[in-house]
C-alpha cells in the first residue's frame, strides 16, 4: 500500500509509514482495514492497495458508475468508458457536460477501466468487492489493461489531517467466489424492512415542464385505488431555485387543494426539487451571488447545462442551509409526504474546505434527512453509496428517453446521458442494492401510444423489467387513455412487481436471460440490449 499527500506544500508519496504518517493495518477473514495517523499536519490525496487479480478479457466486470445515472453493467476488459473529455471542448465547457459525473476529479484512459464501492467479476475468475467505509472514502476499484493486477483507491483528495489525528483510509471485503460475497454484502447491508415499495404516477415524462392545475388534476382522477403515490414533477414553480414561488399562471388555486385531493383519494402526496441547484434566470442566483458556491479561483461553481444552466449553492454557507430548510418546510406544510429531490451529485463538485468528497456528499445528504424527518425520500442523480441511510429510494440509472437511445448527438456526450437504452441496463445490473441499500427506483414505465417513439415492444420491456427489478413502479401516462392490451399489460406488471422473485440474470453478448419465479414457476425472458425488446 502506498499512500500520497501534501505537507508544507510539498507533494509526497510513501509506502506504509514515514515520519509523517503511521499506517494501522488489520486483516480479519475477508475484511481489511486500514487506518492512517498523521504525524504532522497535511492534506491527503489517496491511499491505494495492488491485489493480485487474474484478469482476463473473455471475464464480465461489474463496474458501479460515480452516481446514479452513470452507465453501469457488466463490462468486458476490452470495453472502453466513454470519456467526457474527448467530446467537443467549446460544447462541454457551454453545457457543463463534465459536471455530471466523475471527470472532474478522475483521470480516466483507454488503459484503464473503473467503477465505486461495489465491484464483482463473473466468468474463469469470479470476485465480489464493496466498501464499509462508505461514511468516509469512495473506493475506487480499477482493471489496468496490460497488467493482471486490481488497483483499489481510496479518494481522500483535499482531507485535511491535523497532527495526531486519525482517518480511516480502507475498510473493505474481499472475496474471490461471488456468491460469497454476495452472501457477505446482504449481510453487512441486510434487507429494509420499514420500507414499501411504490406503485405510483410522476408528471414529468409526458409533459415535462408543461404541467398546470388542470392536466394534473386529468391526470389524478384517472387513478384507481392501487396506486400510493401521486408526484407533482419539475415545472410547477417559476425557475429552479425559486421554490417558496409556485407558478400562479399554471396554478392559481396554489398546490394545497391538488394535495388534498390526493389524500382524499388515499395517496401519498409527492413534489420534485433540485435542492442543492439554482438556474441563472431564478432570484436566487441573481439576488443571492454570495449564495453560489465558488471554487478555488473564486469563480462560480456550474452544475451542468439544463434550464438556463444552473449552479451550486454553497452548503458551508448557513445562509443557503436556511433558505433549504425553508423550502423544505414550506412544502411539508402543504401536506407532502413523498420528496423527489434531484441533481444531488451538485454538493460535491466542489468540496467542502478539509473533508473528501464522499464527506461532503454524506454530510448534505444527511443535511436533507435530518430537515425531511420520517418524510420519505427519493433520491435522483445521486451517489450511490451515500444515499445508503439517508434516502428511502433511489434513482439507479438516467432518465427514460421518449427514443430508446435518444439522437445520435447524445451518444456521444456525458455518460450520465438520458437514455431507455442504458436505465434499463442499470435495472437490471444495479439490482443487488435493492431493499439492501434502499429501494431501486428504475423510473418510469410508459405503455402509452402518443407522444412517444418507443415501439410497443419496447415498452413492454420497459414495464416488465422495472417491475421485475424495482421497488418502485410509477409512470406518466394518464391510465384513463389505455385500451384492453394496454390495461393487460399493466395487470400482468402489477402481478411481478408484487409477486415475482427474479432468480438469476446473465449475460451473453448482447442477450440478458432472466429467470423468475411466480406462482411457483420458473420462467425465463431473453432482453435483447440492442433492441430494447424481449426476443
Amino acid at each position: 500500500m502506498f499512500v500520497r499527500y501534501i505537507i508544507n506544500g510539498q507533494f509526497k508519496r510513501v509506502n506504509d509509514t514515514n515520519v509523517d504518517i503511521e499506517v494501522f493495518e488489520q486483516r480479519k477473514n475477508n475484511r481489511h482495514t486500514v487506518i492512517i495517523k498523521a504525524k504532522k499536519d497535511l492534506v491527503l490525496a489517496d491511499a491505494t492497495e495492488v491485489i493480485p487479480f487474474r484478469v482476463n478479457f473473455k471475464d464480465l466486470y461489474f463496474l458501479n458508475g460515480y452516481q446514479s445515472w452513470t452507465d453501469t453493467k457488466e463490462y468486458k476488459l476490452a470495453k472502453r468508458l466513454r470519456n467526457v473529455k474527448k467530446s467537443p471542448h467549446i460544447i462541454v465547457s457551454l453545457y457543463g457536460l463534465n459536471k455530471y459525473g466523475d471527470s472532474t476529479f478522475y483521470d480516466y484512459s483507454i488503459k484503464r477501466s473503473h467503477g465505486y464501492d461495489v465491484f464483482y467479476s463473473r466468468g474463469n475468475y469470479e470476485s465480489f468487492i464493496y466498501n464499509l467505509n462508505y461514511k468516509v472514502a469512495y473506493l475506487i476499484i480499477e482493471l489496468i489493461k496490460d497488467k493482471r493486477d486490481l488497483y483499489l483507491t481510496s479518494e481522500l483528495r483535499g482531507r485535511k489531517l491535523k497532527e495526531g489525528e486519525e482517518i480511516t483510509a480502507f475498510d473493505y471485503c474481499f472475496y474471490d467466489d461471488f456468491e460469497k460475497g454476495l452472501e457477505s454484502f446482504n449481510r453487512d447491508f441486510p434487507l429494509l424492512t420499514n420500507t414499501e415499495k411504490v406503485f405510483g404516477y410522476t408528471s414529468w415524462y409526458n409533459y415535462y415542464q408543461n404541467i398546470n392545475e388542470e392536466i394534473i388534476m386529468r391526470d389524478l382522477d384517472a387513478l384507481d385505488k392501487r396506486f400510493n403515490v401521486f408526484q407533482i414533477d419539475d415545472g410547477y414553480e417559476t425557475f429552479v431555485g425559486d421554490w417558496l414561488d409556485v407558478d400562479s399562471k399554471k396554478f392559481p388555486n396554489g398546490l394545497k387543494p391538488i394535495v388534498d385531493k390526493i389524500h382524499e383519494k388515499g395517496y401519498k402526496s409527492g413534489i420534485w426539487l433540485a435542492p442543492f441547484v439554482a438556474e441563472t434566470k431564478s432570484k436566487v442566483f441573481n439576488e443571492h451571488p454570495e449564495w453560489i458556491k465558488k471554487d478555488k479561483n473564486g469563480k462560480m461553481v456550474m452544475a451542468g447545462g439544463n434550464w438556463s444552466k444552473f449552479y451550486s449553492l454553497d452548503l458551508e454557507n448557513e445562509e443557503v442551509k436556511d433558505y433549504i430548510k425553508k423550502c423544505l418546510s414550506y412544502y411539508m406544510d402543504l401536506g407532502f409526504d413523498f420528496f423527489k429531490l434531484d441533481f444531488l451529485y451538485a454538493s460535491s463538485i466542489v468540496q467542502f474546505d478539509g473533508k473528501t468528497r464522499c464527506e461532503t456528499q454524506e454530510a448534505s445528504y444527511r443535511f436533507l434527512r435530518e430537515v425531511l424527518k420520517d418524510k420519505l425520500i427519493l433520491g435522483c442523480g445521486a451517489n450511490i453509496i451515500n444515499s445508503y441511510q439517508n434516502f428511502d429510494y433511489l434513482r439507479i440509472g438516467p432518465d427514460v428517453s421518449l427514443k430508446f437511445d435518444d439522437i445520435a448527438l447524445m451518444k456521444l456526450l456525458h455518460r450520465e446521458r438520458i437514455s431507455t437504452k442504458i436505465t434499463l441496463q442499470n435495472t437490471i445490473f444495479r439490482s443487488i442494492f435493492n431493499k439492501h441499500l434502499f429501494y431501486n427506483d428504475p423510473d418510469v414505465f410508459l405503455l402509452r401510444d402518443n407522444n412517444i417513439s418507443l415501439s410497443f415492444k419496447q415498452r413492454q420491456a420497459l414495464t416488465k423489467i422495472n417491475a421485475l427489478f424495482g421497488g418502485v413502479l410509477m409512470t406518466s401516462d394518464n391510465i384513463k387513455d389505455y385500451d384492453d392490451e394496454k390495461k393487460k399489460e399493466l395487470e400482468e406488471a402489477l402481478d411481478l412487481f408484487t409477486n415475482a422473485k427474479v432468480l438469476s440474470y446473465k449475460l451473453d453478448k448482447k442477450i440478458i436471460e432472466i429467470k423468475y419465479l411466480l406462482d411457483d414457476k420458473e420462467h425465463l425472458l431473453k432482453y435483447s440490449i440492442n433492441k430494447g425488446i424481449f426476443m
